[in-house]
């Protein structure tokens, strides 16, 4: 089958390219996945899972991809719950070739049955970014009605989807990002805006909540920001800096079929839109993914609606 390989860790993003595979296995509780479209994180390429398997063995050439969105086309010994020609979206294994790819071997459990009427390249641009914006939000960050949170990166993947769940809970949302980004941030409906690039983030004032997506510098400004009791959430790395009187959480996004299945209805409702940027075919998701050809939104690799 065709695929999108990296072969060097220190190649980086230049080190993708096009390449034939064998067809996947199907292990136990797995299904084999006929990929109609796939999302692309550009730090996957930093995590230890893209080069080696749970036994610390080498798997490179390695796929990436770990969103993805699809028709079910075998069934692994013990497997239930979605049966052969069902349309899924979900996440495919951290330590596992990814599906960036016409096939991709996931366990069952991952997925979630994807609706008739919610198109594979909206589905596959779902599942980290709505999964990471709920956990971060709602079950490490406790928030909810009448609470303000300050999202950075308001335009990114993560970030959009943060901002109209948090919105949708009755949140006070501050947004962050680039001069360019403000008026994405106002269709989201956020309530106020900081410019990182001319602007102090201290302006926003204390929240309850800070999902951070950038790390690094804006920490420890961040966690300034949180009030008493208050939790500063990262994505970004482990960090050792906590806000005076509140905690910081760091976590790794988790596969949650009910989850998903609440987040795609949200998509059919209209109350929900993840942010696409580009759609490109497998042929050309190698070139497409590198940072000079990406676009605003989240790139999507398309293998069409077969």
């Amino acid at each position: 089958m065709q695929a999108v390989v990296v072969l060097d860790r220190a190649a980086g993003l230049a080190g993708l390219h096009s390449a034939d595979r064998p067809y996947p296995h199907a292990a136990e509780n797995d299904v084999i996945v006929r990929v109609h479209a796939a999302g692309f994180t550009p730090g996957e390429l930093d995590w230890p899972a893209t080069w080696t398997d749970r036994a610390g063995r080498d798997r490179t050439p390695s796929i990436p991809g770990h969103e993805l969105s699809g028709v079910v086309t075998e069934l692994g010994f013990g497997t239930t719950g979605l049966s052969i020609g069902q349309r899924v979206f979900g996440m495919a294994d951290w330590a596992r070739d990814g599906a960036l790819a016409e096939y991709v071997a996931v366990e069952a459990r991952n997925l979630a049955p994807l609706p008739a009427d919610v198109d594979h390249v909206t589905a596959a641009a779902l599942p980290i970014a709505g999964l990471t914006a709920w956990q971060g939000l709602f079950d490490h960050g406790h928030l909810s009605a009448g609470h303000s949170v300050l999202v950075h990166g308001v335009t990114g993947a993560v970030g959009s989807v943060a901002a109209q769940l948090a919105r949708q809970a009755g949140a006070y949302v501050i947004g962050t990002g680039r001069s360019s980004s403000r008026r994405r941030a106002a269709e989201l409906g956020v309530d106020a805006f900081i410019d990182l690039e001319t602007e102090k983030l201290a302006d926003a004032g204390s929240v309850d909540v800070v999902f951070d997506v950038l790390g690094g510098e804006f920490l420890e400004p961040s966690a300034a920001l949180v009030r008493p009791g208050g939790t500063l959430v990262t994505i970004a790395l482990p960090t050792d800096i906590r806000p005076a009187d509140g905690r910081t959480v760091f976590f790794v996004v988790e596969p949650d079929r009910v989850r998903l299945a609440d987040l795609v209805q949200r998509v059919r409702d209209g109350r929900l839109t993840p942010a696409v940027g580009a759609v490109r075919p497998l042929s050309e998701a190698a070139e497409a993914l590198q940072p000079a050809n990406r676009a605003s939104g989240k790139t999507i690799v398309s293998g069409g609606d077969r």
